[in-house]
């Protein structure tokens, strides 16, 4: 499975791999304050901090440029630890300018890389904030349940408490 595919797209959104140069353009969006407030790393908007998150995706070989309908950058995603073991991977450091938040944009992007995980995983998994309450709330719309709390390592970021929340096959 490729964890980077070519595009997914639907009616709302369209998710490409990230390339080294969206860097500006990503980071147009990323540094609004607000974005962050709930986040785990409420830093992120600083453009040195932002530059470390965005060094950690294009390495994670999984991570997703999300533009709306009409090409206009709107956030990032990223499938990362695929355990073929399990046959689990995880979905997550997304994040959406504010202008697309309350509407369908979360919702669409998160559907197309639940669906394209479970061609070959029988579950998704995602890691939350604690404090995340925006996010849980997302997650909770997509029928997503809290399985458990842990420490996540955030690439070059200090560890942090996160919720653990599971889509399983089938999606409900």
């Amino acid at each position: 499975m490729n964890w980077q595919p070519t595009e997914l797209k639907n009616e709302w959104v369209q998710l490409c791999p990230l390339q080294a140069t969206d860097l500006e353009a990503l980071y147009q969006v990323a540094c609004d304050p607000l974005i962050w407030e709930q986040h785990p790393n409420p830093d992120r908007y600083k453009k040195e901090v932002f530059a470390v998150y965005f060094e950690g995706a294009l390495a994670s070989g999984g991570a997703m440029l999300i533009s709306n309908a009409q090409g206009q950058v709107i956030g990032s995603s990223r499938f990362y630890d695929w355990d073929p073991a399990l046959k689990e991977v995880k979905i997550g450091y997304t994040f959406f300018a504010r202008t697309c938040w309350g509407g369908a944009y979360n919702k669409s992007a998160k559907v197309l890389m639940i669906n394209y995980s479970l061609q070959v995983a029988d579950r998704v998994l995602f890691h939350v904030g604690v404090h995340n309450i925006r996010s849980q709330k997302a997650m909770e719309k997509l029928g997503a349940k809290v399985i458990d709390e842990v420490t996540v390592a955030y690439y070059g970021e200090a560890p942090r408490k996160n919720f653990v929340y599971c889509v399983e096959r089938p999606l409900p």
